[in-house]
């Protein structure tokens, strides 16, 4: 007569705790940044960091790849600017929420990049004390803004319609032509300038408002009134 043998029962796993854990993309040119991060998050039991990237272009496979729950971001980062690809990343992944981590402490980032679709602004300066609670916060949904930012962006009037005070006057004719769809050639005729001039407005204005394609110029000079929308 044989002996039964129970079989090795496999190991079972939480669903519950499963479903609890925030996972996190750290995104930072900075190699010792990211590791100072991770370290600093995966001190929380319920947080794992799956991957890390040092520009635009590898965060963006990086969100593909893994789709985390939370995107840690810095808008510094070299090549491709990351506020005007926030989008972009969004559409990669819909359900990974955004947290700009940055050292630009001027408001209107942090109402560029909430507009452009990320959910938490935090100070560099100030992550060892917030970025736990954003991350937090973003996972579960809701937005997280530096307090002494969200004071200071409180307290400013509306802003007036009209181009940002770092445009010129040259500047804003030159945009407001790009986004009536006029070559650079055009402008320069039209402009009296250069085809090398018009490029280097060009290049100043993507620049100072963060912004690559000429979509993305028509948009704002949409929102700023600088053309009719159709």
């Amino acid at each position: 007569m044989g002996i039964a043998i129970d079989a090795p029962k496999p190991a079972v796993t939480d669903p519950d705790t499963a479903a609890d854990t925030t996972t996190i993309l750290v995104a930072d040119d900075h190699a010792v940044v990211r590791s100072g991060l991770r370290m600093l998050l995966d001190a929380e039991e319920d947080f794992e960091v799956v991957a890390e990237a040092g520009d635009v272009s590898s965060t963006l496979r990086s969100v593909r790849g893994h789709k985390p729950d939370v995107l840690i971001l810095d808008l510094n980062m070299p090549g491709e600017p990351s506020l005007p690809a926030i989008p972009q990343l969004r559409e990669a992944s819909p359900d990974t929420q955004i947290v700009v981590l940055t050292m630009q402490s001027d408001p209107a980032f942090a109402r560029e990049a909430l507009r452009a679709g990320a959910v938490g602004y935090v100070l560099k300066e100030a992550a060892d004390s917030e970025l736990v609670d954003a991350v937090r916060s973003a996972a579960a949904g809701r937005t997280y803004l530096n307090p002494e930012l969200g004071a200071r962006l409180a307290a400013e009037p509306p802003a007036a319609p009209g181009p940002p005070d770092d445009l010129t006057e040259r500047e804003v004719e030159v945009l407001r032509l790009i986004a009536l769809g006029h070559t650079n050639a055009e402008i320069g005729q039209q402009l009296y300038l250069s085809v090398r001039t018009v490029e280097s407005h060009r290049a100043h204005i993507q620049r100072k408002l963060g912004r690559t394609t000429r979509a993305e110029l028509v948009r704002y000079a949409l929102d700023r009134g600088l053309i009719a929308s159709s």
